[in-house]
C-alpha cells in the first residue's frame, strides 16, 4: 500500500488542475463572447439603452439592480460592477427574457451586453 505522501501530492496536482482548467473554461467564454451592433438590437432594446444613459426612468422595479455574473460568462469584475435591465417583450405580460447588463458607472453604456435568452448567451453590444 502507498505511503500518504504520493497519494497526497497526486491528488493535489488533479485538484490544481481542474482549478487552472475551470479558470481557462471561463476566461475563453468571456473572451470568445458575440458581439452585436446596436443597430442590430430589437427597437426595444435601442431604447432601454436610451433609458440607462439618461438614468431612467425605468418601467421594471428590478430595472438597475446588480447583476451577479454568476453564470461567470461576461468578464470578471468586482460584485456591483454590473447591472441589469429588462428589454420588454413585445406582447409578454411579465418581464420575460430579454435584458441588458452594463458595466461600469450606472448610466454608461460603453460597455453593454444583450441577452435574448434569460442569462443563458450574451452579446457584447458595439456601438
Amino acid at each position: 500500500m502507498p505511503s500518504g505522501r504520493p497519494v497526497a501530492f497526486v491528488l493535489a496536482a488533479l485538484i490544481a488542475f481542474c482549478v487552472a482548467a475551470a479558470t481557462l473554461d471561463v476566461a475563453a467564454r468571456s473572451d470568445t463572447l458575440n458581439v452585436v451592433s446596436v443597430t442590430a438590437l430589437p427597437a426595444e432594446a435601442r431604447s432601454t439603452l436610451l433609458h440607462i444613459r439618461d438614468g431612467g426612468p425605468f418601467p421594471y422595479s428590478r430595472d438597475g439592480v446588480v447583476f451577479g455574473n454568476r453564470e461567470h460568462i461576461l468578464p470578471a469584475q468586482p460584485r456591483g460592477y454590473y447591472h441589469e435591465y429588462t428589454v420588454p417583450t413585445p406582447g409578454v405580460k411579465s418581464r420575460g427574457a430579454r435584458r441588458l447588463v452594463c458595466g461600469g458607472a450606472v448610466t454608461s453604456v460603453s460597455e453593454c451586453y444583450y441577452s435574448d435568452d434569460h442569462y443563458q448567451t450574451f452579446r457584447r453590444i458595439r456601438p
